[in-house]
């Protein structure tokens, strides 16, 4: 069958005859893409891109470790539930950190020896209030309005810091041994001119959740402090670092840290059931018969589980427990 012509081809073929030149494309009937329509990137002189992509995956790696290890020693710090996520890595200039920022807040200056210069820990009055109204008793609110800190707050304050930084140093280990040093606490951001305003830097936001209250954490490495080792910001580099030998310094850490871990302990002294009515009509005075005899040894429960045998007594004016023995996995005791 032959080919039927399209209007548009039928006029072109009509164009050629009177002398016209004719276009391969418009006997076809089709057309070549615009080329002026390119895709063209965009590109900012005045703050290029010091890190890679893979190097900001690297970084954002390193502190969702660190966020983890964070959230634990909070929890068990503060004696609350703690979450804390990374919910952003970026780079950007000094100035646009800075002019992002709430006055007043809480600025933590520290080293990052051996690397020089300055890196910054900044985190929301409202997580510091939070932190500190958890630690000296209270349920964990933050005032009404930001004020400064106390002596005794920021002597507090400092601990808590110094206890993160060692916890930094921790998420940084595969890729190099760093030994952070605070150096001081700043609530005005305009006094913490650490670089030029115009030095770029790579910027590590948190998200943290104490209870009721949540705020922003953010971390911030000016690329000078991290130039000399930007070639071990890799994923390869990472990757190899995890997967390391586990040293004895490293299991001693996680033996300090499950040793301070606190768990609920029950002694059981028997069981029995009752009525209802039973229950109602107990008075003063009067005696329940358990399933256990008095010389028979009570069940000692860590959490849920049935650990230790002992036996019941006191202690001066206190109730107490003497282990016996240690129930060992697949032990069968009578019940």
């Amino acid at each position: 069958m032959s080919e039927i012509l399209s209007q548009d081809e039928i006029d072109a073929l009509l164009s050629a005859l009177s002398g016209e030149e004719i276009k391969p494309e418009q006997a076809t009937g089709t057309k070549k893409p615009d080329e002026r329509h390119k895709k063209i990137r965009v590109y900012d002189f005045r703050r290029p891109n010091k890190f890679s992509k893979e190097q900001i995956h690297a970084i954002q790696a390193i502190h969702e470790n660190y966020a983890r290890l964070l959230a634990t020693y909070l929890s068990a710090h503060l004696r609350t539930v703690v979450h804390i996520n990374v919910h952003s890595v970026e780079q950007l200039t000094y100035e646009e950190f800075i002019r992002s920022l709430p006055n007043p807040t809480i600025m933590n200056i520290f080293q990052m020896n051996p690397l020089e210069g300055n890196a910054v820990l900044e985190i929301n009055p409202i997580i510091v209030f939070t932190l500190i109204d958890r630690l000296f008793g209270g349920p964990g609110k933050a005032p009404d309005k930001t004020r400064d800190l106390t002596d005794i707050e920021r002597v507090v304050i400092e601990r808590v810091m110094n206890r993160s930084l060692d916890i930094l140093k921790e998420a940084w280990d595969n890729i190099i041994q760093i030994k952070p040093k605070l150096e001081f606490i700043e609530m005005n951001p305009l006094f913490t001119q650490i670089v030029s305003p115009t030095e770029m830097v790579v910027l590590v936001s948190f998200r943290a959740q104490l209870g009721d209250n949540e705020g922003l954490l953010n971390l911030c490495f000016p690329f000078l402090v991290l130039e000399p080792i930007i070639n071990k910001l890799s994923a390869h580099y990472w990757f190899a670092g995890t997967a390391k030998e586990v040293t004895q310094d490293v299991i001693q850490r996680t033996i300090d840290r499950v040793e301070k871990a606190s768990l609920n302990i029950s002694v059981m002294l028997g069981k029995t059931d009752i009525r209802v009515g039973e229950l109602l009509e107990l008075q003063p005075g009067d005696v329940i018969m358990l399933d256990r005899k008095v010389n028979h040894p009570v069940e000692i429960l860590v959490g849920s589980k049935k650990k230790f045998l002992g036996r019941p007594g006191v202690t001066g004016s206190k109730m107490a427990v003497q282990i016996t023995s240690v129930v060992k996995e697949g032990d069968e005791e009578d019940e």
